[in-house]
């Protein structure tokens, strides 16, 4: 008969109880009893690292967001770095510059003109044929002061000094990402009621200017109220501007909490690894359906605004530059999500993972024999690096993660370039390690025979 000795535990005044030994039934019922508990115990926490994926998963797209959107306010360099390359993109300064053209030519009164011109060379007796020509000067006189007032607005528009003037106005007011998604109307981006607008207040007072110097009185006459180019209207301005006002709020812990999440996941499922390549594809399903949803937002946006308001290619440059730094981290962070998923299955008893692991060693052991062949050997610190092969590994991960994290604003290429390096250390790592050579022999002990005692 099977038996097995139970542990008691002790009376409530201390004293040990005595054991008993348990019978073939009783140890059979205690076993099914400690795999029940622990199935039920995995089946808890499978279920409490799916939820914790889901929330992950549904919170990535918008901690990438909201991520932006604090960035894009708090950060004033970021923000003039956003903005800046609108007062140097062609399409941009084209609307700008036959914008105040229009302006000006509208303040110039060629019908005026005209008729004191017809009216002189009456006066002086000039042939009535002559006079009848001067009246049809209006149109080529009208032409010829667009042009000359166009080529003014270009040479501002287009010059440094306009693009250094743009930067500074924007630095001052770096808050106007903020004033237009709260409604504030401050600043050279602004929200009202459901028309979003840019304010280029500062590009008409140096077109101003800059033609009152040239000899062009009636551009002083170019009206302060219209400073501002309309981006595009939707009705559901107010709704988008209580999301963002949210996504502003939880901008700075709705990332980190984010990543807790995530890291809760993977060490609450009974498969730590499995649980890693879950997480990381979801997340990177999410980043696609973000860049997805981006490109619709812009076609919408693209279609929202008349021609006559703004040309399509001055739009779409509106758009692409405003939203590119939101653009960029969705693509990192689908790059990070697809090589923490290969990295994870690289780590797994699949046979593709085996036979890339195994063709890894294989050349790092060739290359280790061939410079232990030339006299190169790395000794204590090559079985070292060989007996803690796990620990410099996610060592050197680790460190590549810290870099990435540490990283002011990684882009794709960072990425990279910290993968290259990590793969480059481990590689040297495996190669130093398959140097070390044979440890040396234990010397023999004094009473061994053989051993000379002095």
């Amino acid at each position: 008969m099977v038996s097995g000795k139970a542990s008691v535990p002790p009376h409530s005044d201390g004293t040990a109880r005595s054991g008993h030994d348990l019978t073939a039934a009783e140890h059979a019922e205690y076993e099914r009893l400690r795999r029940a508990a622990r199935v039920r115990h995995r089946r808890a926490r499978r279920a409490g690292a799916s939820v914790l994926l889901v929330l992950t998963v549904l919170l990535a797209p918008l901690a990438v967001v909201a991520a932006w959107v604090d960035d894009q306010v708090s950060d004033t360099d970021r923000y003039v770095q956003t903005v800046a390359p609108l007062a140097s993109d062609p399409a941009v300064q084209k609307v700008v510059t036959d914008r105040l053209t229009d302006r000006v030519v509208d303040n110039v009164d060629v019908e005026a003109v005209t008729a004191s011109l017809t009216k002189a060379l009456a006066d002086t007796g000039a042939p009535p044929r002559v006079v009848e020509r001067a009246e049809a000067l209006a149109g080529p006189l009208r032409s010829a002061v667009r042009t000359v007032v166009h080529r003014n607005v270009s040479r501002v528009v287009t010059s440094d000094a306009f693009q250094q003037a743009w930067e500074g106005s924007n630095r001052r007011a770096h808050a106007a990402v903020l004033n237009m998604v709260t409604g504030e109307r401050e600043g050279a981006l602004r929200a009202t009621g459901d028309t979003v607008e840019l304010d280029i207040g500062a590009v008409v007072d140096q077109v101003r200017q800059r033609l009152v110097d040239e000899g062009f009185g009636k551009a002083a006459a170019i009206p302060d109220t219209d400073r501002s180019v309309t981006l595009f209207r939707t009705d559901q301005l107010g709704r988008a501007q209580d999301a963002m006002r949210l996504l502003d709020i939880v901008g700075v812990w709705l990332p980190v909490l984010t990543v807790a999440l995530a890291a809760l996941a993977v060490w609450t499922a009974p498969g730590h690894r499995v649980m890693l390549l879950v997480t990381a594809l979801g997340i990177g399903v999410m980043m696609v359906l973000l860049l997805v949803a981006l490109a619709l937002v812009r076609r919408a946006y693209l279609d929202s605004v008349p021609p006559a308001a703004l040309p399509s290619d001055a739009a779409a440059a509106v758009f692409d530059t405003f939203l590119r730094f939101l653009r960029d981290s969705t693509r990192t962070l689908l790059v990070v999500s697809l090589i923490t998923a290969l990295t994870a299955c690289l780590y797994g008893p699949g046979r593709a993972a085996r036979a890339v692991r195994t063709v890894a060693q294989r050349g790092a052991t060739a290359a280790g024999q061939a410079l232990t062949r030339a006299g190169v050997r790395t000794g204590p610190v090559g079985r070292r690096l060989a007996a803690h092969h796990s620990w410099f590994t996610g060592i050197a991960i680790g460190a590549g993660v810290l870099a990435l994290v540490l990283w002011n604003h990684p882009t794709v290429g960072a990425v990279v370039l910290v993968l290259a390096l990590v793969l480059a250390v481990l590689t040297v790592a495996a190669v130093l390690a398959a140097a070390a050579g044979p440890a040396p022999a234990p010397a023999p002990a004094a009473d061994e025979p053989g051993h000379a005692v002095l």
